[in-house]
């Protein structure tokens, strides 16, 4: 037999309906790097990030303060003039995100863990870099020169990326995955510092210096 509803029951089963669907909350927007944009979906690198290198991180503005006093008071190597925007703390510019493919990159150290008596900045030539898409991501790898860092590269915002990877050292094997080895582990924020130039920010690294920059042109 068909049931009739009163004209009032139905009034109030529609309502009930319309509350329902408004206490669903709508999904959350996807996140960088994530489907709506055909990428992978990456953790967020504070999930993943050693206690040391968060403690870099989180002192990256002395790392520059420092290395900039004593680049500029003490002797160095090479040109430092020439590197332009490149050792200037506030170059970043929006939309950070770096074109897979080869580079060519140069290292510059600023500041001395020597103290007075070391150099204050060496600029080196320029050795070769990639940056690839993965699964995970893009990842950027120095291909040659003495000290090859590489590792995997995070959303942060519109003008940084972070990295978190690590070192390999004269002729040993392409470094392992961050994490694996503590004393080969590295932080860097990637920053776009002009038309198709980037640089990598490496505070307090383990080594000689207390800021590395990695400055990176498309080959």
């Amino acid at each position: 037999m068909l049931r009739l509803f009163r004209p009032q029951v139905l009034i109030a089963l529609a309502a009930a309906s319309i509350s329902a669907c408004a206490a669903t909350p709508p999904p959350p927007p996807p996140p960088p790097g994530g489907p709506a944009d055909g990428g992978p979906v990456l953790r967020d690198w504070r999930s993943v990030v050693t206690a040391s290198d968060r403690d870099r991180y989180q002192r990256l503005d002395a790392a520059w303060s420092l290395a900039l006093q004593q680049a500029r008071r003490q002797r160095g190597s090479g040109d430092l003039a020439s590197t332009g925007e490149l050792i200037d703390p506030d170059a970043a510019r929006p939309s950070v995100a770096p074109p897979p493919g080869d580079y060519r990159c140069r290292t510059v150290k600023l500041g001395s863990q020597g103290g007075e008596d070391g150099l204050g900045y060496v600029v080196y030539g320029w050795f070769d870099c990639r940056i690839e898409k993965t699964a995970n991501g893009l990842k950027f790898s120095k291909l040659t020169g003495s000290q090859r860092p590489a590792g995997l590269l995070f959303p942060e915002n519109d003008r940084r990326m972070v990295l978190l990877g690590s070192m390999s050292l004269a002729d040993e094997p392409a470094a392992n995955s961050y994490g694996q080895s503590p004393d080969r582990d590295l932080i860097a924020t990637l920053e776009r510092i002009g038309d198709r130039r980037w640089r990598l920010v490496l505070p307090w690294p383990r080594y000689e210096s207390n800021l590395d920059l990695i400055e990176l042109i498309p080959a």
